[in-house]
C-alpha cells in the first residue's frame, strides 16, 4: 500500500511538472509568414460566375489537357484531384552516380519516377455568392532506382499556376459564351 501510494505521488509529479513546462502554441506559430501569403495569391484566383459545377467541369478538362488523370472529385465540397507519373532520370544525377560507383564499386541510385499531384479546391466567396474562389496547388514525390521516396515538395514555379489559370480562363470564357 505504501509503495502504490509513494508511486502515484511520483506520477502526479511527474506529470505537474511536465504540465507545467508546456506553454502552449506560440503566437508567431499561427500567423501566416510573407512567403506563404505570396505563395496562397500564386495558388487562388476569384472568378466572376455562380456556378460552381461548370468552374469544376472546367478544372477537370484543364488539367486533363496538362496530362493529369483525375483521381479524386466531389462535385458537393468543390475538390478535384489529378494524378500523373513520369520519369525523373537526370543526367548529371547518372553521370555523378556513374562516377561514384566506378571510385567505390557501388552503385548509387538516382531519382527515377515522380508522382505529380494537383488539388484543387473550389468555393463561393464568404461575402458574395456571385463569384467563386479556385485555389489549386501542385506537388511531386520522386522514387530513385531502389524505391526510397527522395523528394516531397509542393511546386512553387509561378509559370505553372500561370499556365494553369491562364487555360482554365479560356475555358470559362468559351463555356460562358458558348463557343
Amino acid at each position: 500500500m505504501l509503495k502504490r501510494k509513494l508511486f502515484l505521488s511520483i506520477l502526479i509529479s511527474c506529470l505537474v511538472l511536465i504540465a507545467s513546462c508546456n506553454k502552449g502554441v506560440p503566437p508567431e506559430a499561427l500567423k501566416l509568414n510573407k512567403k506563404s501569403l505570396e505563395q496562397r495569391q500564386l495558388q487562388t484566383r476569384v472568378y466572376n460566375t455562380n456556378k460552381e459545377e461548370k468552374v469544376l467541369n472546367a478544372c477537370v478538362a484543364v488539367i486533363q489537357d496538362l496530362g493529369f488523370n483525375i483521381k479524386d472529385t466531389s462535385s458537393k465540397l468543390g475538390v478535384l484531384v489529378g494524378t500523373k507519373k513520369r520519369d525523373a532520370t537526370k543526367a548529371s544525377q547518372v553521370v555523378a552516380a556513374a562516377f561514384a560507383a566506378a571510385l567505390t564499386g557501388q552503385a548509387t541510385p538516382v531519382d527515377d519516377e515522380q508522382k505529380m499531384k494537383v488539388s484543387i479546391v473550389t468555393n463561393y466567396m464568404s461575402d458574395d455568392k456571385e463569384r467563386i474562389k479556385v485555389r489549386v496547388t501542385f506537388q511531386r514525390l520522386v522514387w530513385n532506382t531502389r524505391g526510397k521516396i527522395t523528394k516531397r515538395e509542393f511546386l512553387s514555379k509561378p509559370e505553372i499556376y500561370q499556365e494553369f489559370y491562364s487555360k482554365l480562363s479560356k475555358s470559362l470564357f468559351l463555356e460562358a459564351h458558348e463557343i
